[in-house]
């Protein structure tokens, strides 16, 4: 009775440190390449969000035709909304004056007589109205509303940027791949050799008659367990890791939002189990099917 209890305890069971560890490991990598590209796209957005247009009014607008355009402007779709508010705002031409004068320390108005500035509508456009075709369109829209003067932005600014991302984006995907290749290889050779030590127990099992399905059941239940507990060790690590950055470096926080986090965890959890299922699985089905020279 002893010897059959301990039998069963040896059902699906392989090295618990081992394998765990380095399916954390290989989970952490991949973590924290994560990290990088959610904080690099958080920075993207930043800059992005804060690429303006320069809507030069006519010198002769009231302030009521000022609002009415202000009003407008702020309905449209591709203006950038912030708690729900679009981002338009008015800098006066005495307010521009004054920022001049402060930046330069000459007072232009000694000399000129008169203040030459515009009033400005600086307006915040959403990223994904960012290309060099939308910003054209949008500014020949505005141009052609009534006390506009004039729809200005940094063109090659704008062209820099884009090429720039789009350069930076095709990079991450090919690097993200080509680590995800390699976790999953890590982790598959990781369990095969782990189950390596357990291939004449499964033969033992098919000569008195249990079936596939039987066999599987309790290495497929563990393997579940064990990605799963990778999967959380692996996001405790990169929660110390932003802990002790955030200590370091100033303002990072800004660049994480608590959503993409939670996402790249569960995310971490559940490559930890799928991988670690399949793998299993596979390799559990290569043993059932070898012949008995093969297993030695």
């Amino acid at each position: 009775m002893e010897q059959k209890t301990r039998k069963k305890r040896k059902l699906g069971s392989y090295p618990f440190v081992s394998v765990t560890f380095s399916i954390t490991l290989a989970l952490f990598v991949i973590g924290i390449f994560g990290l990088l590209a959610l904080h690099a796209n958080k920075l993207t957005t930043i800059i992005q969000e804060n690429i303006e247009l320069q809507v030069f009014l006519k010198k002769q607008v009231s302030s009521g035709e000022i609002n009415r355009i202000n009003r407008t402007i702020g309905a449209k779709p591709y203006v950038l909304q912030r708690e729900g508010n679009p981002l338009v705002t008015l800098v006066t031409r005495d307010e521009a004056a004054e920022q001049f004068i402060k930046d330069t320390g000459e007072d232009f108005k000694e000399f000129l007589g008169d203040n030459p500035l515009r009033d400005v509508l600086v307006v915040n456009v959403k990223p994904e109205y960012q290309s060099t075709d939308s910003l054209q369109v949008i500014q020949q829209e505005i141009e052609r509303m009534g006390g506009v003067y004039e729809v200005s932005y940094v063109k090659s600014l704008v062209e820099s940027i884009n090429k720039n991302l789009t350069k930076i984006g095709v990079v991450l995907i090919g690097f993200f791949l080509i680590l995800l290749v390699v976790v999953v290889i890590l982790i598959n050779n990781t369990i095969k050799l782990a189950l390596f030590s357990q291939r004449f127990l499964i033969r033992s099992m098919q000569l008195v008659g249990a079936t596939s399905g039987f066999i599987r059941k309790p290495f497929l239940m563990r393997s579940v367990w064990y990605g799963l507990l990778a999967g959380v060790f692996a996001s405790l690590l990169l929660v110390g890791v932003l802990s002790v950055a955030n200590r370091k470096i100033e303002d990072l926080q800004q660049l994480q939002e608590i959503e993409s986090l939670g996402i790249l965890f569960v995310a971490l959890i559940l490559l930890g189990i799928l991988v670690g299922f399949f793998s299993t699985y596979r390799a559990i089905k290569k043993y059932l099917t070898m012949s008995l020279d093969e297993l030695y």
